[in-house]
């Protein structure tokens, strides 16, 4: 078999499946501009719920108002269990019938959110919430479907250059928002439900047009090595718990800013368009994070992650006007693109081939599930500390994994003297 300068097989031996795995970049760079696509629309979704289901939970609410990151909270449980379906699902019928899937339970939970808010019904809007997450499991299933055939050279950039779609699925999130809020003056919010659930659908419509070959029925019986023997790799560890940290400190001050920004007498307005800079600056750096992860390595591009998240938590100390609030986000969206996507580069160099929608799965399980707990944190810290609170719960969680980055990289350094 002949293929061409961009076309590359990986053995059989190495592979561990019936049949050589093609590592074609024509094919990668062509899914990416697919996958970003579906990623600037899908990914709206997250921003629309980010940015009024705290809100549309505290007007349903009654006298106790702690409750209003719940639904928020059940987007991310959504999202934590949806991890081992969507990577089940695309392992047994292939990336593209596998996604499609999930954005329609999108679709149907942006309605349920929708009809919540109709009958003014919190436990419906959590419903919908967690149906939203569940989709948002295999919208982080984009990055990894970019990876599948590129060669190792291409990968981190193309993980990286799918993620420029959340560019503008932060500027459609919350520009929905503010555009259709008011568009059903009776029932307050049910418009950009309604419109969520027609990006979904859109979205759906342009997966069609992946291309992802259903795996080989050697791919299915062959797993590659027991899952246990894959964890316990130092490097699989600090790179999880890197992940997990990254993610679950974003979501915890990112879950709590609208509210806290509602409270301390700034507009409706000023948070939804907070949360339209916070996740643009989530993606802005993906045009150049594959570039410095290739050339400084994933563990520098971590641990310069892991450092804007205090700077974060510091800036969110120093005060509470709009500029304090949007500095703060706007660091915070930085620090996790650099920090979550340097430690997914890191995970995809733990596993083969055959092994990758297993690890995949887990790896999303174990960060959701994290996420999870602080969403759910995030409301009762702000409730009873207030915003500061939430800051101070950053600084002492970052640091953690930043020891097991310089231990990591000194192990490295020794073996490379060695060798």
């Amino acid at each position: 078999m002949s293929h061409s300068a961009e076309t590359t097989s990986i053995g059989t031996e190495e592979a561990g499946i019936g049949q050589p795995v093609l590592v074609d970049d024509r094919t990668a760079k062509r899914n990416v501009i697919v996958l970003a696509t579906a990623q600037a629309i899908a990914g709206a979704g997250g921003p629309i719920n980010f940015s009024i289901s705290s809100l549309a939970a505290h007007m349903l609410l009654g006298s106790d108002k702690s409750l209003s990151t719940l639904p928020l909270t059940a987007f991310v449980v959504g999202t934590a269990i949806g991890t081992v379906p969507a990577a089940l699902l695309q392992r047994t019928f292939g990336r593209r019938l596998g996604l499609i899937a999930g954005m329609l339970v999108g679709a149907g939970g942006a309605l349920l959110e929708a009809t919540a808010m109709a009958f003014a019904s919190f436990p419906l809007l959590c419903l919908g919430a967690f149906l939203m997450g569940f989709t948002a499991a295999f919208v982080q299933q984009f990055r990894f479907a970019a990876a599948d055939t590129a060669s190792p050279t291409f990968r981190p950039k193309a993980i990286s250059l799918v993620l420029i779609g959340g560019i503008f699925a932060a500027i459609i999130g919350p520009q929905t928002v503010i555009h259709t809020k008011n568009a059903w003056p009776l029932v307050p919010f049910a418009a950009p439900y309604l419109a969520a659930a027609g990006l979904m659908i859109l979205a759906a419509l342009v997966l069609t047009t992946l291309h992802a070959p259903r795996p080989a029925a050697g791919h299915r019986r062959h797993g590659g090595r027991p899952l246990t023997a894959i964890l316990v790799q130092p490097r699989f560890l600090v790179a999880v718990a890197c992940a997990i940290i990254s993610y679950a400190l974003m979501n915890l001050m990112m879950t709590a800013a609208p509210l806290a920004m509602v409270w301390c007498g700034l507009p409706e307005e000023a948070a939804f368009l907070g949360i339209q800079w916070h996740v643009i600056a989530m993606f802005a750096p993906s045009f150049f994070t594959g570039t410095l992860i290739a050339r400084y390595g994933s563990e520098r591009v971590v641990a310069a992650g892991l450092i804007l998240l205090l700077v974060c938590a510091a800036i969110a100390l120093t005060g509470i006007d709009l500029l304090h609030f949007w500095g703060a986000l706007v660091v915070l969206g930085i620090g996790w693109n650099l920090g979550f996507l340097g430690a997914t580069a890191l995970v995809a160099t733990t596993y083969e081939p055959e092994e990758r929608e297993r690890v995949q799965g887990f790896n999303d399980l174990l960060v959701f599930g994290a996420v999870a707990v602080a969403s759910f944190s995030s409301g009762r810290i702000l409730v009873a500390g207030g915003w500061s609170a939430v800051a101070w719960t950053v600084i002492p969680i970052a640091a953690l994994p930043l020891v097991g980055l310089l231990i990591l990289l000194a192990v490295q350094k020794r073996r490379a003297v060695r060798s």
